[in-house]
């Protein structure tokens, strides 16, 4: 544990941090896949793997450089992305310049990053530098792993080859080319509420397959692999905003392939025919999205005729999010490595509670916090720390007279007081049996037995409940 005069410093700090969070968020998108180059030629990552920053963190550091005389530009965000296999040398990276977006949000994106021939590695991760253009650093992020491939598979996908096929649920990015031209490329993009054709940024969809014998009001969603001719529904992962049932059909030759129904593989042709109409696709025109009709072949009844516009490119996207918060620190290190948390693991219960912390990026220095008490912590590996659940009373409640669930945030914070915040919290719930008489509860609503009974039919003999918001 930190000595009690760091504690109770760290406890203010993080007691205003939850009254008014300063996150900082750095937002990395980029393909799950990525094809190699050959002899001189340059593939660039398509779509360009692209770099968000958002939360009111930013802003406030920006005041604080002011506040130190530096003025407007000792504040702006410069950055350098490239392979996790190269050097410190910038000219192996791509510089990034972030450009300030209506929604407040700094945007910037690697248009000239390739992988060639000469790097026989099957996978890699790309590394972000971040640092303030007064020279001071931010820190360094990794990408998800990307998986190198030499070529789109021309051959139908087999199901025992899951490495390749896009699944229900995951994420997608489409784009179009136009006579195979790479400044052609456009991405289907989102704006303003409406679906666009963007040559500059890029959305990542979520990918749901869907029961085409219901309604599109009930559009239940199923799990599995996407296949050619199956129903699906496309969701904008940041904006939420969704396009009507579409039917997925593999494109040959600029034709729409109406009999097709094998698995579909990344960086596959293919068009989205809207459900129920009479041969309308999505298609792009310059940068609207419209509805093309395809004309029927008359030789071929499996075959429909589609416009440039009509056939898209599909490829899996990756997300990773790190959130840090520095504005009640005085950090002179840079915040990386910044902690993620994937799953938390409960053994034991009542006193002798331990909670096992997993995912990336942990070190000895990190210390986990339940809203604002410090819990004792203890490093196993960069994959897990291990830590005591700190009893309720901790949080000025006796534990005798708790009669409602007790939710706190779930933080970790560096020795410096830098704070990592995470999306998961720790419920506290009272056992049935620690509920004192009837006249204690008088002033409790007349419902509250029945919530009390809930509570305890769910979490009889434990006093603990761990859940993930969404």
């Amino acid at each position: 544990r930190s000595n009690p005069y760091q504690a109770s410093l760290l406890r203010d700090s993080v007691r205003r941090y939850l009254q008014l969070p300063a996150d900082q968020t750095v937002l990395i998108l980029h393909a799950k896949v990525a094809q190699k180059s050959y002899g001189n030629e340059k593939r660039f990552f398509c779509p360009p793997p692209c770099v968000y920053l958002s939360g009111p963190g930013w802003k406030l550091k920006q005041e604080q450089i002011k506040a130190r005389e530096l003025g407007e530009a000792g504040f702006r965000v410069c950055g350098y992305m490239g392979l996790d296999s190269m050097g410190s040398s910038l000219m192996e990276t791509q510089k990034l310049s972030f450009e300030e977006q209506p929604d407040t949000k700094g945007f910037s994106c690697a248009k000239a990053l390739y992988i060639s021939d000469t790097d026989k590695r099957k996978h890699f991760r790309l590394v972000l530098k971040l640092f303030f253009s007064n020279g001071q650093e931010i820190g360094t992020f990794h990408s998800k792993l990307i998986k190198v491939i030499s070529k789109p598979s021309q051959k139908k996908q087999s199901l025992k080859n899951t490495d390749l096929c896009i699944s229900s649920g995951s994420k997608v990015s489409l784009f179009n080319r136009l006579r195979s031209q790479t400044v052609s490329t456009r991405y289907l993009s989102v704006e303003g509420g409406a679906f666009i054709a963007s040559a500059r940024q890029w959305a990542a969809f979520t990918l749901h397959l869907a029961d085409e014998r219901c309604s599109r009001s009930e559009f239940p969603l199923r799990e599995g692999y996407i296949r050619y001719g199956s129903v699906v529904q496309l969701v904008c992962t940041a904006t939420g905003v969704t396009l009507p049932p579409l039917i997925i059909r593999k494109v040959m030759k600029q034709y729409a392939m109406l009999d097709v129904d094998e698995p579909i593989s990344q960086l596959h042709k293919c068009a989205f025919q809207f459900q129920g109409s009479d041969r309308m696709y999505l298609c792009l025109s310059t940068e609207k999205v419209i509805q093309f009709q395809a004309s029927p072949c008359p030789k071929e009844a499996n075959r429909e005729l589609l416009n440039d516009g009509s056939c898209w490119t599909i490829i899996s996207t990756e997300t990773v999010e790190y959130t840090f918060s520095e504005s009640l620190a005085c950090v002179r290190e840079p915040v990386s490595p910044v902690p993620l948390i994937a799953a938390l693991q409960l053994t034991g219960g009542g006193d002798v509670a331990m909670l096992e912390v997993q995912g990336e990026y942990f070190h000895a220095h990190l210390k986990v916090w339940f809203g604002d008490v410090e819990a004792e912590t203890m490093y196993r590996s960069p994959k897990s720390l291990v830590c005591v659940v700190p009893d309720v009373s901790a949080f000025g409640s006796d534990w005798r007279w708790l009669r409602y669930p007790i939710t706190v945030p779930l933080l970790l914070i560096r020795d410096d007081g830098l704070i990592y915040s995470s999306s998961f919290t720790f419920t506290y719930t009272p056992e049935q049996s620690c509920i004192p008489g009837q006249q204690v509860l008088s002033d409790v609503p007349q419902d509250s037995d029945k919530l009390l009974d809930s509570i305890h039919q769910e979490f009889t003999r434990t006093n603990f409940h761990l859940f993930m918001q969404t």
